[in-house]
C-alpha cells in the first residue's frame, strides 16, 4: 500500500516514527514481562515452570497464525482500523488472563491476546509505506534496537510489578500501554486506500509472494535470528531462577545487561550499513551468532554453567542477531512493496513459527539447556549462511531482466 495519493509530510513521518516505536514496544511486552511471574504463575494454577514456558511459545505461534491473515487483510481494508480492532482484542484478552481461575482457561484468553498483538504486523508494512530506500533500513535497525532494549527493561519492569501486584501487573501494565497506543494510532494514522485489487484473493496473494525464493530466504533468515533470542529469553527463567536460583531482581539485571548488546548490535549496524553490502553485512552477523555457539560450549566445558558462561555469549549472539536481522528483513519488504501487508504477515508469522518451534524444541530437549543453546545457535546460524549463499549464487547466474 502506497500513500502516492496522499503524500505524507516529513512531520507527518516523524510521528509515525513515534507510533511505530510504540507499537515495538508493546509487541513485545506482553512476552517479556511476564517472565519474573513464572514462579508466581506455576504456583497460581500448580503447574510447573515448563507448562508456564510452553504458554509464552503458545502466545507465539498464535501471534504468527493470526498475522496471516491480518496482513492481506491491512492491503484490502486499510493499516488503521485492523490496527485499532487487533488492539482492542489483545485487550480483553489480558483482562480474561486476570481473572481466569483455570490454566486451560488462561491459556485460551493468552491465545486471544497474541491474536489482539498480531495486528503490530502491520508496523513493517507502515515502514514500507511511509519510508524509502536507506531510511528504511535505518528505521529497522532503531526498530529492533528498541525492542531488545524493551526486552531487557520489560523483566525489570515485571518484577516491579510482580511485587507490587502479583503476577496481574504484567497485565495491567499491558493494558494501559495498549490504551495509549490505540488512542496514538487515532489519532496519527489516516485510512488509505488499498493497492491490492479486491479480487485477488488473500490465498493467491500469498501464493505470490511465498512463491518467490528470494523473500522466503531472507525471510527465513531473520526468522532464524529471531529464533535463537527468543529461545534464550523463554528459557532464560528456566535457566537463571530455577537452575542458577537467583532472584528476580538479580536475574532481572542480567537481563538489562543483556540488552547492551542491543545497542551496541544497532549502533554497529548503522555503520556498517554505510560501509558494506546488505549480503555482506547478514553474513557478518550471523558469523558472530555461529562464534557465541561455539564460545557457549567452551565456557560451559570450562566453568560449568554459570551466569558469565550463558551471558558473555548471549551477548555476542545477540549484537550478531542486530546486525544481520533488519537489513535480512528490509531486502525482503523490498521484494513486494505493492503487496506490503501481506509480505508482513508472511514473513512475520515464519519469525514468529520459528521462534516458538525451536523454543520448544529446545526445552524438550533431554541434554543440558546451555548445551542445547549453544548447538541451535551453530546450527541455525550456518543454515541461514546456506540461504545467503544460495541467494548470492542464484543473483550471480540469473540473467539481467
Amino acid at each position: 500500500m502506497t500513500q502516492s495519493n496522499s503524500p505524507v509530510s516529513p512531520l507527518q513521518r516523524w510521528t509515525a516514527v513515534w507510533l511505530l516505536t510504540g507499537m515495538t514496544v508493546l509487541a513485545v511486552f506482553p512476552l517479556d514481562v511476564v517472565l519474573p511471574s513464572f514462579p508466581a504463575l506455576a504456583a497460581h494454577f500448580q503447574r510447573s515452570p515448563g507448562d508456564i514456558a510452553f504458554s509464552i511459545s503458545l502466545f507465539a505461534v498464535s501471534v504468527a497464525l493470526s498475522q496471516w491473515v491480518i496482513g492481506p487483510l491491512s492491503d484490502r481494508m486499510g493499516r488503521k482500523r485492523l490496527l485499532l480492532t487487533g488492539i482492542g482484542v489483545s485487550v480483553i484478552g489480558a483482562i480474561g488472563c486476570v481473572h481466569a481461575n483455570d490454566f486451560i482457561w488462561f491459556l485460551f484468553f493468552r491465545c486471544m491476546q497474541a491474536v489482539g498483538c498480531g495486528c503490530f504486523v502491520v508496523s513493517q508494512a507502515l515502514i514500507q509505506d511511509l519510508f524509502s530506500g536507506n531510511q528504511r533500513d535505518h528505521l529497522r535497525i532503531l526498530m529492533v534496537t528498541v525492542s531488545g532494549l524493551a526486552i531487557s527493561l520489560s523483566p525489570l519492569a515485571g518484577t516491579v510489578l510482580q511485587e507490587a501486584f502479583d503476577w496481574p501487573g504484567s497485565f495491567w501494565a499491558f493494558i494501559c500501554l495498549a490504551a495509549v497506543v490505540w488512542v496514538s494510532a487515532w489519532r496519527q494514522l489516516k485510512d488509505t486506500r488499498p493497492n491490492v485489487p479486491p479480487t485477488q484473493s488473500i490465498l493467491r496473494a500469498y501464493g505470490v509472494v511465498c512463491r518467490d525464493a528470494t523473500f522466503m530466504s531472507y525471510w527465513l533468515i531473520s526468522g532464524i535470528a529471531f529464533a535463537c533470542h527468543f529461545s534464550f529469553i523463554v528459557l532464560s527463567p528456566l535457566l537463571f531462577l530455577e537452575q542458577l536460583q537467583l532472584s528476580s531482581y538479580t536475574y532481572s539485571w542480567i537481563l538489562l545487561l543483556y540488552g547492551v548488546a542491543y545497542l551496541v548490535g544497532g549502533l554497529l549496524a548503522h555503520r556498517l550499513s554505510r560501509r558494506m553490502s546488505a549480503d555482506a553485512q547478514i553474513i557478518t552477523g550471523l558469523l558472530l551468532m555461529v562464534f557465541a555457539g561455539v564460545l557457549m560450549f567452551m565456557l560451559h566445558a570450562l566453568w560449568g554453567q554459570t551466569v558469565f558462561s550463558v551471558l558473555m555469549p548471549m551477548i555476542v549472539c545477540t549484537t550478531g542477531i542486530t546486525i544481520a536481522r533488519p537489513i535480512a528483513t528490509s531486502r525482503a519488504m523490498d521484494v513486494f512493496p505493492d503487496l506490503a501487508g501481506t509480505a508482513s504477515a508472511a514473513g512475520s508469522a515464519l519469525i514468529f513459527m520459528c521462534g516458538g518451534a525451536v523454543s520448544a524444541v529446545v526445552n524438550l530437549s533431554p541434554v543440558s539447556l546451555q548445551d542445547t543453546l549453544a548447538s541451535a545457535f551453530i546450527v541455525l546460524s550456518l543454515i541461514a549462511l546456506g540461504l545467503i549463499w544460495r541467494i548470492s549464487t542464484h543473483s550471480a547466474v540469473s540473467p539481467p531482466v
